[in-house]
Protein backbone atom coordinates (compact mmCIF):
# COMPACT_ATOMS: atom_id res chain seq x y z
CA UNK A 1 0.00 0.00 0.00
CA UNK A 2 1.27 3.64 -1.10
CA UNK A 3 2.15 6.37 1.77
CA UNK A 4 -0.64 8.51 -0.11
CA UNK A 5 -3.01 5.65 -0.07
CA UNK A 6 -2.43 5.72 3.62
CA UNK A 7 -2.10 9.75 3.89
CA UNK A 8 -5.74 9.74 2.74
CA UNK A 9 -7.07 7.24 4.81
CA UNK A 10 -6.11 9.19 8.09
CA UNK A 11 -7.28 11.91 6.54
CA UNK A 12 -10.75 10.88 6.23
CA UNK A 13 -10.64 9.29 9.83
CA UNK A 14 -9.57 12.28 11.26
CA UNK A 15 -12.28 14.15 9.86
CA UNK A 16 -14.87 11.66 10.77
CA UNK A 17 -13.66 11.75 14.14
CA UNK A 18 -14.62 15.21 14.47
CA UNK A 19 -17.45 15.47 12.70
CA UNK A 20 -21.12 15.64 14.18
CA UNK A 21 -23.41 13.55 12.21
CA UNK A 22 -27.33 13.64 12.34
CA UNK A 23 -27.40 9.89 10.85
CA UNK A 24 -28.42 7.30 13.56
CA UNK A 25 -25.31 5.52 15.30
CA UNK A 26 -26.10 1.65 16.79
CA UNK A 27 -24.17 -0.17 19.24
CA UNK A 28 -24.06 -4.30 19.16
CA UNK A 29 -24.75 -6.85 21.17
CA UNK A 30 -22.70 -10.50 20.57
CA UNK A 31 -24.98 -13.23 20.46
CA UNK A 32 -22.61 -16.19 19.20
CA UNK A 33 -19.40 -16.23 19.14
CA UNK A 34 -17.59 -18.85 16.36
CA UNK A 35 -14.21 -19.43 15.59
CA UNK A 36 -11.65 -18.27 12.75
CA UNK A 37 -8.65 -19.22 11.06
CA UNK A 38 -6.06 -16.64 12.51
CA UNK A 39 -4.26 -17.12 9.42
CA UNK A 40 -6.52 -15.37 7.26
CA UNK A 41 -6.24 -12.22 6.03
CA UNK A 42 -10.00 -11.70 5.65
CA UNK A 43 -10.56 -9.39 2.12
CA UNK A 44 -14.12 -11.14 1.25
CA UNK A 45 -16.65 -12.87 3.77
CA UNK A 46 -20.18 -14.06 3.37
CA UNK A 47 -22.34 -16.91 4.34
CA UNK A 48 -24.36 -19.48 1.39
CA UNK A 49 -26.30 -22.82 2.16
CA UNK A 50 -24.99 -23.04 5.94
CA UNK A 51 -21.44 -22.07 4.98
CA UNK A 52 -19.09 -18.93 5.41
CA UNK A 53 -16.88 -18.85 1.98
CA UNK A 54 -13.98 -16.77 2.61
CA UNK A 55 -11.55 -14.55 0.24
CA UNK A 56 -8.36 -13.86 2.08
CA UNK A 57 -5.25 -11.81 0.63
CA UNK A 58 -1.53 -11.06 0.65
CA UNK A 59 1.06 -12.45 -1.85
CA UNK A 60 1.67 -15.91 -2.42
CA UNK A 61 -1.52 -16.74 0.49
CA UNK A 62 -4.71 -15.44 -1.02
CA UNK A 63 -7.38 -17.82 -1.73
CA UNK A 64 -11.12 -18.76 -2.17
CA UNK A 65 -12.50 -21.29 0.65
CA UNK A 66 -15.64 -22.71 1.74
CA UNK A 67 -15.66 -22.98 5.73
CA UNK A 68 -17.41 -24.89 8.26
CA UNK A 69 -18.95 -22.70 10.56
CA UNK A 70 -19.25 -23.88 13.44
CA UNK A 71 -15.33 -24.76 13.31
CA UNK A 72 -14.09 -22.64 10.63
CA UNK A 73 -12.23 -25.89 8.89
CA UNK A 74 -12.00 -25.30 5.16
CA UNK A 75 -14.20 -27.50 3.58
CA UNK A 76 -13.10 -26.37 -0.32
CA UNK A 77 -10.53 -24.04 -1.33
CA UNK A 78 -8.73 -22.50 -4.46
CA UNK A 79 -5.44 -21.02 -4.07
CA UNK A 80 -4.48 -18.07 -6.64
CA UNK A 81 -0.83 -17.86 -8.09
CA UNK A 82 1.71 -15.87 -6.25
CA UNK A 83 1.35 -12.48 -8.34
CA UNK A 84 -2.28 -12.33 -7.28
CA UNK A 85 -3.57 -10.56 -4.09
CA UNK A 86 -7.09 -11.63 -3.56
CA UNK A 87 -10.31 -8.95 -2.09
CA UNK A 88 -13.80 -8.97 -2.55
CA UNK A 89 -15.99 -12.38 -3.22
CA UNK A 90 -19.47 -12.81 -3.42
CA UNK A 91 -21.87 -15.14 -5.16
CA UNK A 92 -24.56 -14.96 -7.62
CA UNK A 93 -26.42 -17.80 -10.04
CA UNK A 94 -24.52 -20.30 -9.04
CA UNK A 95 -20.80 -18.51 -9.57
CA UNK A 96 -18.47 -17.44 -6.98
CA UNK A 97 -16.71 -13.83 -8.19
CA UNK A 98 -13.23 -13.34 -6.50
CA UNK A 99 -11.55 -9.14 -7.03
CA UNK A 100 -7.78 -8.96 -6.95
CA UNK A 101 -6.35 -5.78 -5.42
CA UNK A 102 -4.08 -3.77 -8.41
CA UNK A 103 -4.03 -6.92 -11.17
CA UNK A 104 -7.49 -5.71 -12.15
CA UNK A 105 -8.92 -9.61 -12.61
CA UNK A 106 -11.71 -11.00 -11.13
CA UNK A 107 -11.85 -15.43 -10.91
CA UNK A 108 -14.99 -16.52 -11.54
CA UNK A 109 -15.85 -19.92 -9.96
CA UNK A 110 -18.42 -22.53 -10.19
CA UNK A 111 -19.58 -22.54 -6.73
CA UNK A 112 -20.57 -26.34 -5.76
CA UNK A 113 -16.73 -27.07 -7.24
CA UNK A 114 -14.76 -24.46 -6.80
CA UNK A 115 -13.70 -25.60 -10.39
CA UNK A 116 -12.29 -22.12 -11.69
CA UNK A 117 -14.47 -20.96 -15.29
CA UNK A 118 -12.61 -18.23 -16.49
CA UNK A 119 -11.23 -14.66 -15.40
CA UNK A 120 -12.86 -11.20 -16.30
CA UNK A 121 -10.92 -7.62 -16.56
CA UNK A 122 -12.85 -4.62 -14.91
CA UNK A 123 -11.13 -1.23 -14.48
CA UNK A 124 -10.31 0.01 -11.13
CA UNK A 125 -8.20 -1.41 -8.00
CA UNK A 126 -10.66 -4.51 -6.03
CA UNK A 127 -11.55 -4.23 -2.41
CA UNK A 128 -14.74 -5.34 -2.11
CA UNK A 129 -17.60 -7.36 -3.38
CA UNK A 130 -21.02 -8.02 -2.56
CA UNK A 131 -24.83 -8.04 -4.91
CA UNK A 132 -27.85 -7.23 -5.09
CA UNK A 133 -29.30 -10.49 -7.01
CA UNK A 134 -28.87 -8.84 -10.28
CA UNK A 135 -25.69 -7.06 -10.99
CA UNK A 136 -22.30 -7.05 -8.78
CA UNK A 137 -21.42 -4.36 -6.58
CA UNK A 138 -17.69 -3.38 -6.23
CA UNK A 139 -15.61 -0.90 -3.93
CA UNK A 140 -12.02 0.00 -4.85
CA UNK A 141 -11.40 2.33 -1.77
CA UNK A 142 -12.73 5.40 -2.49
CA UNK A 143 -16.43 6.94 -1.81
CA UNK A 144 -17.84 4.98 -5.02
CA UNK A 145 -19.85 1.83 -5.37
CA UNK A 146 -19.68 0.22 -9.06
CA UNK A 147 -22.25 -2.01 -10.25
CA UNK A 148 -20.90 -3.96 -12.74
CA UNK A 149 -22.60 -6.63 -15.48
CA UNK A 150 -21.52 -10.07 -13.82
CA UNK A 151 -21.32 -11.67 -17.64
CA UNK A 152 -18.48 -8.33 -18.59
CA UNK A 153 -17.51 -6.77 -15.46
CA UNK A 154 -18.08 -3.44 -17.37
CA UNK A 155 -19.45 -0.76 -15.43
CA UNK A 156 -23.40 -0.03 -16.06
CA UNK A 157 -23.74 2.48 -13.17
CA UNK A 158 -22.48 4.13 -10.20
CA UNK A 159 -23.21 5.84 -6.62
CA UNK A 160 -21.66 8.18 -5.05
CA UNK A 161 -21.71 7.66 -1.03
CA UNK A 162 -22.17 10.59 1.41
CA UNK A 163 -22.19 11.11 5.43
CA UNK A 164 -24.66 14.95 5.48
CA UNK A 165 -23.57 15.52 2.03
CA UNK A 166 -19.74 14.72 2.26
CA UNK A 167 -18.10 12.05 0.99
CA UNK A 168 -17.46 8.94 2.62
CA UNK A 169 -14.05 6.94 1.42
CA UNK A 170 -12.29 4.03 2.37
CA UNK A 171 -14.94 1.88 1.72
CA UNK A 172 -14.21 -2.03 1.62
CA UNK A 173 -15.41 -5.21 2.29
CA UNK A 174 -19.80 -5.03 1.45
CA UNK A 175 -22.53 -7.18 2.08
CA UNK A 176 -25.92 -6.84 0.46
CA UNK A 177 -28.84 -6.64 3.58
CA UNK A 178 -32.44 -6.61 3.35
CA UNK A 179 -31.90 -3.70 0.79
CA UNK A 180 -29.08 -1.86 2.17
CA UNK A 181 -25.47 -2.09 1.38
CA UNK A 182 -23.15 -2.39 4.44
CA UNK A 183 -19.83 -1.46 4.23
CA UNK A 184 -16.43 -2.09 6.45
CA UNK A 185 -14.72 1.42 6.70
CA UNK A 186 -10.79 0.42 6.63
CA UNK A 187 -8.83 1.12 9.43
CA UNK A 188 -11.55 2.03 11.11
CA UNK A 189 -14.21 0.00 13.63
CA UNK A 190 -17.11 1.21 11.69
CA UNK A 191 -19.73 -0.54 9.22
CA UNK A 192 -22.21 2.20 7.73
CA UNK A 193 -25.29 1.10 6.29
CA UNK A 194 -25.95 2.66 2.42
CA UNK A 195 -28.68 3.14 0.84
CA UNK A 196 -27.89 2.00 -2.65
CA UNK A 197 -30.16 4.08 -4.70
CA UNK A 198 -28.82 7.88 -3.20
CA UNK A 199 -25.81 6.27 -1.83
CA UNK A 200 -26.73 8.20 1.52
CA UNK A 201 -25.31 6.55 4.67
CA UNK A 202 -28.60 5.97 7.02
CA UNK A 203 -26.76 4.57 9.94
CA UNK A 204 -23.53 4.08 11.30
CA UNK A 205 -22.50 0.90 13.19
CA UNK A 206 -19.72 1.14 16.08
CA UNK A 207 -18.31 -1.91 16.54
CA UNK A 208 -15.48 -0.74 18.95
CA UNK A 209 -14.06 -3.64 21.49
CA UNK A 210 -15.69 -5.93 19.82
CA UNK A 211 -12.45 -8.39 19.60
CA UNK A 212 -11.17 -8.07 23.24
CA UNK A 213 -7.51 -7.27 24.19
CA UNK A 214 -7.22 -10.39 25.68
CA UNK A 215 -7.49 -12.36 22.21
CA UNK A 216 -4.84 -9.74 20.06
CA UNK A 217 -1.75 -10.57 19.10
CA UNK A 218 0.82 -8.42 17.30
CA UNK A 219 -0.38 -9.66 14.26
CA UNK A 220 -4.18 -8.82 14.29
CA UNK A 221 -5.12 -6.41 12.24
CA UNK A 222 -8.45 -4.70 11.37
CA UNK A 223 -11.89 -5.03 11.39
CA UNK A 224 -13.03 -6.58 7.66
CA UNK A 225 -15.53 -9.05 7.16
CA UNK A 226 -19.36 -9.06 6.99
CA UNK A 227 -21.80 -12.10 6.30
CA UNK A 228 -25.81 -12.26 5.72
CA UNK A 229 -27.81 -15.14 6.32
CA UNK A 230 -31.74 -13.89 4.99
CA UNK A 231 -33.26 -16.65 5.87
CA UNK A 232 -32.78 -16.03 9.65
CA UNK A 233 -31.50 -12.67 9.40
CA UNK A 234 -28.35 -13.36 11.10
CA UNK A 235 -25.49 -11.16 10.62
CA UNK A 236 -21.61 -12.46 11.31
CA UNK A 237 -19.01 -9.81 11.71
CA UNK A 238 -14.85 -10.97 11.55
CA UNK A 239 -11.40 -9.33 10.28
CA UNK A 240 -8.42 -9.67 9.33
CA UNK A 241 -5.91 -12.46 11.18
CA UNK A 242 -8.76 -12.58 13.95
CA UNK A 243 -9.29 -15.53 15.71
CA UNK A 244 -13.15 -15.13 15.98
CA UNK A 245 -16.39 -14.91 13.74
CA UNK A 246 -19.30 -12.85 16.23
CA UNK A 247 -23.03 -13.06 15.33
CA UNK A 248 -24.69 -9.81 16.18
CA UNK A 249 -27.66 -7.69 16.97
CA UNK A 250 -28.04 -3.90 16.47
CA UNK A 251 -29.07 -2.01 19.45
Amino acid sequence: MTSLRYIRILLVLTFAAGTASSVPRYGYTIEDVLPHNISSYTQGFFYHDGSFYESTGQYGRSMIAKVDVSTGRVLQSHALERRYFGEGACILNGLIYQLTWTERTCFIYDASTFTLLGTRRYNREGWGLTTDGKDLIMSDGTSTLFYLDPDTLTDKKSVHVTQDGKAVSNLNELEYIEGEIWANIYLSDQVVRIDPVTGKVTGVIDLKGILPVSLRKPTTDVLNGIAYDPKTKSIWITGKYWPRVYKISLK
